[in-house]
């Protein structure tokens, strides 16, 4: 196995291709994996890419070209002649040119279009008709479907013709003329079958699909719920016209995921990578957030302003705002994202608000008890007699640690009801709630912090 991570076998390409050491470099590069050869010529400079990636033979070359972020996609198109863009189109399955169509500028498209065959053309048509998010964007054209009235000897035959067009090959499907999914099976029952048997007798009937329309989310999670390797799509007809494959689905959950982190983030969403984005776009994408998230702190400046006579008689207050603040957003970002994961897993939905609800306060309570309890030994030890800090008497210690378990418990509740009733209202639960908790804790913990020091110290 070679290691790619410490950058030698990069500078080791790099050098082979400056010195014209072709023939190695490919015999070099063929023993890798695709996703690897795309790595190491994501590193090389503008130059240098077109060269190595010439060197590849023509079915590694198109399973690296998927590979490659749209960056070097749209780089190497732009070098290839119309010769070379054909055979990479040629050797590309459908789902995969329509997702290099999605990435590629106007300009670049249209030299995609004019070069794909009109069968190709036909299926990048169908499938870019589907919304966005639909099953429909993910899937391929290209499965195996066989007849009921086959033989397992016919239904080889069937897939030694066409299996080099395929996707994949190891679920068959099979359909009925009007191409309506009546049963499914795997190569592995092939084989274990006698070649005279029918397909409609060993075949399985009860087959899981999903429509074209369904969320793609949705449908990952339906794979990767039953093991699968394929998930047929139907039409509203119920006729089979495409497959979704895991490793599609793996795209689709790394997009989702990228997405609620960045969501989750205050940042709004890019497809390019970290390095490929440029700073006035990285800046586009987090100002908005930022600006809106700073207008709501004002809310705690409000609070803090109103009780600013209270805080000049007990200055030693004030020292525990952050502690108070930074302890309660953390508290409601951790039930927020348990929640927000159980609302994409599909774990979680509406309904079970009162039984998080019920969880939650309970552990609220537990952590509330046990950080106030850590925090008022922490203040009268550490602050009061080894800081010598006078200002922390157990009254006041009291107050800051009361302070804690409700701040605690207010953080939690608001951390795991706000993604639930936002994701009621068909909204992005990671997008909408997590940014906000923080700052409604806030103001909360202060307004918290300041009727308990009212009512304990006298203020």
């Amino acid at each position: 196995m070679i290691d790619l991570e410490d950058g030698v076998f990069v500078e080791q390409v790099e050098e082979m291709a400056l010195r014209k050491r072709w023939p190695e470099l490919r015999d070099m590069l063929v023993l890798l994996e695709p996703a690897d050869i795309a790595a190491v010529l994501a590193e090389l400079p503008e130059d240098k890419l077109p060269l190595v990636y010439r060197l590849l033979p023509k079915e590694l070359a198109a399973e690296t070209f998927v590979e490659m972020e749209s960056e070097e996609q749209e780089l190497l198109i732009k070098t290839f002649s119309d010769t070379e863009l054909k055979e990479v189109l040629d050797e590309l399955y459908v789902d995969d040119t329509v997702d290099l169509i999605e990435e590629m500028p106007a300009t670049v498209v249209k030299r995609i279009l004019k070069h794909a065959d009109p069968e190709t053309r036909k299926s990048i048509n169908e499938i870019l008709q589907y919304p966005e998010d639909s099953a429909g964007s993910i899937m391929t054209t290209e499965f195996l479907d066989l007849k009921r009235d086959m033989t397992v000897e016919d239904a080889f035959k069937r897939i030694r013709r066409n299996a080099e067009d395929m996707e994949t090959i190891n679920v068959c499907y099979v359909t009925d003329p009007s191409r309506r999914l009546l049963g499914v099976l795997s190569i592995r029952d092939l084989l274990l079958a006698e070649m005279d048997d029918l397909i409609e007798d060993i075949m399985e009937t009860n087959v899981i699909f999903v429509s074209t329309l369904d969320d793609k989310e949705d449908v990952a999670q339906d794979l990767a719920k039953y093991d699968f390797l394929t998930m047929p799509v139907v039409d509203k007809e119920g006729r089979l016209v495409g497959i979704v494959t895991i490793d599609d689905a793996m795209d689709v959950i790394e997009e989702e995921a990228t997405e609620d982190i960045e969501a989750m983030a205050a940042m709004a969403h890019t497809d390019k990578p970290y390095l490929y984005t440029g700073v006035w776009e990285t800046v586009k994408n987090r100002i908005p957030w930022l600006l809106l998230l700073m207008l709501s702190a004002t809310f705690t400046g409000i609070v803090i302003t109103s009780f600013e006579d209270s805080l000049a008689a007990f200055p030693a207050l004030m020292a525990f705002v952050p502690m108070l603040m930074d302890t309660g957003g953390n508290s409601g970002q951790q039930s927020n994202v348990a929640v927000i994961r159980g609302l994409s897993l599909k774990e979680l939905d509406f309904g079970d608000l009162w039984q998080v609800l019920w969880k939650e306060c309970r552990v609220a309570v537990v952590c509330g008890a046990l950080l106030a309890s850590a925090n008022f030994v922490k203040l009268l030890v550490i602050d009061g007699w080894l800081l010598h800090n006078d200002g922390v008497t157990p009254l006041v210690a009291l107050v800051i640690c009361l302070t804690l378990v409700c701040v605690v418990f207010c953080a939690k509740v608001i951390g795991c009801l706000l993604p639930l009733i936002v994701d009621k209202l068909g909204l992005d639960a990671a997008a909408v709630a997590a940014p906000f908790i923080t700052t409604i804790v806030d103001v909360l913990g202060l307004l918290i912090y300041f009727q308990f020091a009212k009512m304990l110290l006298g203020l």
